[in-house]
């Protein structure tokens, strides 16, 4: 036991100089450690500050120039919505992710463009190429990503390749509503339509736009033209649907149309809005003008008549009847008939001057207020000669667009009053509007158009019940300066129940092509009254008219005309 105490006491201080060490080396370590520690702190907050730097502040810019484009393009500011009358979406804006990059980042600008080509299908590889190999520090790759493109392009994990908030604008309806909203850029900024006109407004973003177009019956409205242009081979049509009352318009189509999510993609013959840029020789139509301003103007009464019996010759121009009746011709005879002949005597009875004036009321001579920005102004003859007159008497010589058209006759049958056609829903009270002709005067024109749809050359539009009254017009086109046998405008402008109308409709086909069904013949009567027909039956169905007893005695009895018709 001594000796190994003895042993144990001789090596003590050996020991205690091994512990000493240990701890000075344990000590050395953990200094060593900690210092390590510091230096992978500082070296991952200098990475994270240049991961700041780069990607906010300084290197690229990226998002200094992303903000710029924000508060200039919209991205910022969602854009507003667009309803119809009856809060159905019309436009809308979607959340997406815009692709940039900063080519100084990008290690391999042709690698990285061709996977890009690959995940992105469409993206033309070599156009990609030179962007991602510029010397700017912030290129767009592709803007507007679906979350699927998105994913692809994160999957590629390519350096300097980064994603922006951004919106896209969306319509639900498609071709539908396109020549009524129009359509924006990729800044979302309007191009045309509503979202030009009312652009400003859009891009507050505060409350929807609310419209006066009831969807569902722009889709009848455009499935029934649709039908009617296959049918008849026409190059296009165009259809329209007025409130009475308000003016306020219900359907707005023009065929053919076009996707307003693609606009890029349309052919410029599409974008064309025949309602509001189209002027056309009117024709026939235009006897319910010429009409209605020889009753206000007292020059004829319903009781009055004209000599239909021979052409009209004057200067190198004949006018003739279309299937005359080669007669005189009492006043609602002329309109039933549809007589070229008694309309020119019509007008020259009224005269140059009152005979301007009366379309200058109705808003006929210049472009028609609108709701959007596509609006074309009329053709009118210069000089108004005598000859001009006697033609514009039946609409010929003078160019309207269907909204002049429209708006003009909304007036002759609610009474007399003309209110601005309008598309966007307007608070408050409706507008008084302008007298443009007498309460009397409304009256006997309503009963004059219920004649032709009744007994005349409209009879294809009548539909039991519901008391459509109207007017045919078929004009050939112009061609080089010369009339076009084989091209020809045809259209319908009606409104019912004429006892108390509520509606005003509108249609016409640009150069049909008549068929066995048509025996042939391709003018209104033949192939767009029979249009407006279809369309009273689906109005009526929509809004839920109930039809009227057109034999009882409060009925004829304000319908009648008092005159012989044989």
């Amino acid at each position: 036991m001594a000796t190994r105490l003895s042993d144990v006491l001789r090596s003590l201080p050996a020991r205690l100089r091994l512990e000493g060490t240990g701890k000075q080396a344990i000590e050395t370590a953990h200094h060593r450690l900690m210092v390590g520690g510091v230096l992978f702190a500082v070296a991952f907050a200098v990475v994270g500050l240049r991961v700041v730097d780069v990607t906010m502040l300084k290197e690229g810019q990226e998002p200094r120039v992303a903000s710029h484009h924000q508060r200039h393009a919209g991205p910022e500011r969602d854009r507003a919505d667009i309803l119809d009358r009856n809060g159905e979406l019309l436009a809308t804006s979607l959340s997406t992710a815009s692709l940039y990059a900063n080519p100084k980042l990008i290690l391999d600008a042709n690698d990285a463009a061709a996977k890009l080509a690959k995940a992105l299908p469409g993206t033309s590889e070599k156009d990609v190429a030179r962007r991602l190999g510029s010397d700017r520090s912030f290129v767009w790759v592709q803007r507007n990503l679906s979350p699927r493109q998105q994913f692809a392009v994160n999957r590629l994990g390519i350096p300097g390749l980064f994603f922006q908030r951004d919106e896209r604008r969306v319509y639900p309806h498609g071709a539908l509503t396109a020549h009524i909203l129009g359509f924006t850029d990729i800044d979302n900024r309007g191009l045309a339509g509503v979202e030009l006109s009312y652009d400003d407004r859009l891009r507050q973003a505060e409350n929807p736009l609310q419209l006066t177009i009831d969807i569902r019956l722009q889709h009848v409205v455009r499935q029934e033209l649709s039908a009617a242009v296959d049918e008849f081979h026409a190059i296009g049509g165009a259809a329209l649907v007025v409130d009475v009352a308000t003016s306020e318009v219900l359907a707005l189509v023009s065929l053919p149309d076009f996707d307003p999510n693609a606009p890029g993609a349309a052919e410029s013959d599409t974008r064309f809005n025949r309602i509001t840029l189209g002027t056309y020789e009117p024709g026939s139509t235009f006897k319910i003008f010429n009409t209605a301003a020889a009753l206000d103007f007292g020059v004829a009464s319903l009781r009055d008549g004209y000599d239909a019996s021979k052409p009209i010759q004057i200067s190198k121009f004949t006018i003739s009847d279309y299937k005359g009746q080669k007669r005189w011709l009492s006043l609602p005879e002329i309109m039933m008939y549809s007589s070229n002949i008694g309309s020119a005597r019509m007008g020259m009875d009224l005269g140059r001057e009152r005979q301007r004036q009366f379309l200058s009321r109705l808003g006929l001579l210049k472009a028609a207020p609108f709701d959007l920005p596509e609006v074309a102004t009329p053709q009118i003859p210069n000089p108004w000669r005598d000859i001009n007159v006697m033609t514009v008497a039946f609409g010929h010589g003078i160019s309207v667009t269907p909204l002049n058209l429209v708006g003009g006759v909304t007036a002759v049958v609610n009474g007399g009053i003309l209110r601005p056609v309008t598309l966007v829903k307007r608070p408050g009270e409706m507008p008084q509007g302008e007298r443009v002709l007498t309460q009397r005067t409304s009256e006997q024109m309503r009963a004059l158009m219920r004649l032709v749809v009744e007994r005349g050359s409209g009879k294809a539009a009548n539909v039991p019940g519901y008391a459509v009254g109207g007017k045919t017009g078929t004009a050939e086109k112009i061609v080089k300066g010369r009339y076009h046998r084989d091209m020809r405008i045809s259209s319908f402008v009606g409104a019912f129940p004429m006892n108390a109308p509520r509606f005003v409709v509108y249609a016409m086909l640009d150069e049909p092509k008549g068929n066995k069904a048509t025996l042939g013949y391709a003018t209104a009567g033949w192939v767009v009254a029979p249009l407006v027909g279809k369309l009273v039956n689906q109005i009526a169905a929509i809004y839920g008219i109930p039809p009227v007893d057109e034999n009882a005695p409060e009925f004829r009895d304000r319908m009648l005309i008092n005159v012989a018709v044989r």
